[in-house]
């Protein structure tokens, strides 16, 4: 029950028992003390009266009649509030003195006999000519037992309008302070909707102000998040549809040619097969030039599936391919030193992101040959440590940084690291391009368990 209880509601229930756990120890206190009060006026005012009796004893001997005058004292001192004083023989009389009559305001009777159970008397010798007498004591302790009483009532009164109106004006206290979390409550599923732009107004105590503004922030980074998401979910697209206008165009200005040409070769074989006599030499020139067609056609395949899917990554794996593709821009350019740093513990990287490993150091030799005009380059590809949005997945650094020009103030990127760094961001990673006077530095983190 207690799990299904709301904030406020359990702020409530809390107050609630701990204003009425008070008020009972406060009347229980009153209660518990009221005996112990009872009795040390009971036990005060018969020592008084004891002293006074005493005291006007001494006297009743220089009396002319020592009896009438004792009667006339005991009358005298039966009207006392918390006491009688009367002769043994009339103490049944002054039993009834200062009993409670029928009062609605008297404290109950379980009240009474809990606080003073019994009555208090005591006897005191007079001794009258010659003859003894006794002046019985006896204390009544109603009119205290009744303050005490209207104390623990007037106790109870007040305590309870007192807890009530401190209950009222703290819930009303945590009412308004709660009343962020109604806010929140709404926004936050405004967010869920999708709808980004939703906020909250910061306000209410400063943990719940804080909270208001991080949930702001929040939304902010979810549309700036889902945005970007869009933006490369787009340029994937406008990507895909270029890489097939290129294929197309390729196919369309040198596939195209080359089977026409085949086309006319194999339709002159025909004619001469068909002849009573074919002339040889115009066999092994249409021949030789068919075997020409076929070996361009071949060639061309080559750099269309490179295009699409490098051949010595699949054949070789990644250190394999880009020792390969180092070696051949070695080959062509080796007025260029390449030093390379290619580690052996990149572990399972993973067939997307091997391809993009390779690909982010295909195009940054691919600018540097051909912008840069620099006479070093160092590659390094080795572990690295994931970024806190990528959780405990490996990470592969990839790092190409050469001693050319750099890069003016006002360059753009081209197309082919605009859409590595696309690429790389839809898999998790980062990639930088950093420009000094001692060249150019690019930089990609790329998650190893991509596939």
């Amino acid at each position: 029950m207690w799990q299904k209880l709301s904030l406020r509601a359990r702020i409530s229930l809390l107050l609630a028992l701990v204003l009425a756990f008070g008020l009972l120890i406060n009347i229980a206190r009153l209660v518990v003390e009221a005996g112990p009060r009872v009795q040390a006026e009971d036990q005060s005012v018969i020592r008084l009266a004891r002293e006074f009796i005493e005291m006007i004893v001494t006297d009743l001997k220089e009396t002319p009649d020592p009896e009438a005058r004792l009667r006339q004292i005991a009358g005298d001192l039966s009207r006392l509030r918390h006491v009688s004083i009367t002769l043994q023989d009339e103490t049944q009389r002054a039993a009834n003195i200062g009993q409670a009559v029928d009062d609605p305001h008297a404290p109950p009777v379980w009240f009474v006999n809990m606080v003073h159970p019994e009555t208090t008397s005591v006897a005191v010798p007079v001794s009258v000519h010659g003859k003894p007498q006794q002046l019985v004591i006896t204390s009544h302790p109603n009119d205290e037992i009744a303050e005490i009483w209207d104390g623990i009532v007037t106790q109870l009164g007040v305590g309870s309008i007192t807890a009530l109106a401190l209950f009222l004006v703290t819930m009303t206290v945590v009412s308004r302070a709660l009343t962020p979390l109604a806010d929140l409550s709404r926004v936050m599923n405004r967010i869920e909707t999708g709808d980004y732009g939703a906020r909250v107004a910061p306000a209410g105590a400063p943990e719940l102000a804080a909270l208001c503004g991080k949930l702001n922030h929040l939304a902010a980074t979810l549309g700036e998040a889902v945005e970007e998401k869009r933006r490369l979910a787009e340029r994937a697209v406008s990507l895909q549809d270029l890489e097939r206008k290129q294929i197309a165009r390729e196919l369309h200005d040198e596939l195209g040619p080359y089977l026409f040409s085949l086309r006319a070769h194999a339709s002159a074989l025909v004619r001469l097969a068909e002849s009573a006599e074919p002339a040889r030499e115009a066999l092994q020139a249409h021949g030789s030039a068919i075997l020409e067609q076929v070996n361009a056609l071949q060639q061309f395949n080559r750099r269309v599936l490179e295009k699409l899917r490098p051949v010595a990554l699949a054949e070789l794996g990644l250190s394999g391919a880009l020792e390969a593709l180092l070696r051949l821009w070695r080959e062509s350019r080796p007025d260029v030193a390449i030093e390379t740093t290619i580690s052996r513990s990149l572990g399972e990287t993973g067939e997307t992101a091997a391809l993009t490993i390779y690909r982010v150091v295909q195009e940054a030799l691919t600018n540097v040959f051909r912008h840069a005009r620099a006479t070093s380059v160092n590659v390094t590809v080795e572990p690295a440590e994931p970024p806190e949005t990528n959780g405990n997945r490996g990470c592969a650094l990839v790092r190409v940084r050469d001693n050319g020009c750099g890069l003016t103030p006002d360059h753009k990127l081209g197309r082919g690291l605009t859409g590595m760094r696309e690429r790389i961001m839809a898999l998790g990673g980062t990639l930088s391009v950093a420009s000094s006077d001692g060249g150019v530095t690019v930089e990609a983190i790329i998650p190893n368990a991509a596939r």
